[in-house]
């Protein structure tokens, strides 16, 4: 069974979205047999390498809000956050354009498969959000990647190129296909899907319909 989570790794929604799926999938009866590929998003495709001056009024100028509504959503993300096991400290984030990081996400599917796409996207969210890495800036990239498990030599490559800039482009279209507008957006066998960050028991739901009606349709 195969499933595709579109995401972006500056996205907290998604951090939130990807623990909560890794612990439906703990308690999915056939978990050696689903295969968990994570496909690009970008939530600011025109984004700067890095983005300069004050975060919270930039985002208060994008949601129509203020500087105090912008730290209350924080606030209330970082305690749902700790609940879940993931840490988010907002107040060194240093955002940025992401495409680079979705390039080497699909560099780390091409040398390692699932284990090592999932290990680099750990480490990407953790610089993000965790260690106030700026994650559009290509010398926080190679050192995220290569702890992740990447070979330098590799991320050197294709930092150093557009390679799998194609791919990147080819998940967002077909997200646009899906009707995908927000993330995270979790597609099962390319029939069954669910939109955010959605609690642990309704992914669990979504994995069980998905083998049970996969298999009623295969034994018809």
């Amino acid at each position: 069974m195969k499933v595709e989570i579109w995401s972006d790794v500056v996205c907290p929604w998604c951090a939130l979205g990807r623990r909560r799926f890794a612990a439906a999938l703990a308690r999915f009866p056939h978990t050696a047999e689903v295969e968990v590929r994570y496909r690009s998003f970008e939530l600011d495709p025109g984004a700067p390498r890095r983005h300069e001056g004050d975060r919270e009024e930039r985002l208060a100028a994008k949601f129509g809000s203020d500087r105090a509504q912008v730290r209350a959503m924080h606030d209330r993300m970082t305690a749902m956050g700790a609940a879940e096991g993931v840490e988010f400290r907002f107040e060194q984030a240093q955002d940025g354009s992401t495409v680079d990081a979705h390039r080497l996400l699909h560099l780390a599917w091409a040398e390692g498969g699932p284990a090592l796409q999932e290990a680099l996207k750990e480490r990407l969210q953790q610089g993000y959000f965790a260690e106030g890495e700026p994650i559009g800036e290509p010398e926080a990239l190679r050192r995220l990647a290569v702890d992740a498990g990447l070979s330098a030599e590799a991320v050197e490559r294709v930092l150093g190129s557009d390679e799998y800039l194609d791919a990147v482009r080819a998940d967002e279209e077909q997200a646009r296909r899906h009707g995908i507008t927000g993330v995270p957006f979790f597609v099962v066998d390319a029939t069954y899907g669910a939109s955010g960050a959605q609690p642990a028991d309704a992914l669990l739901q979504l994995l069980e319909k998905a083998w049970e009606e996969g298999h009623a349709a295969r034994s018809a």
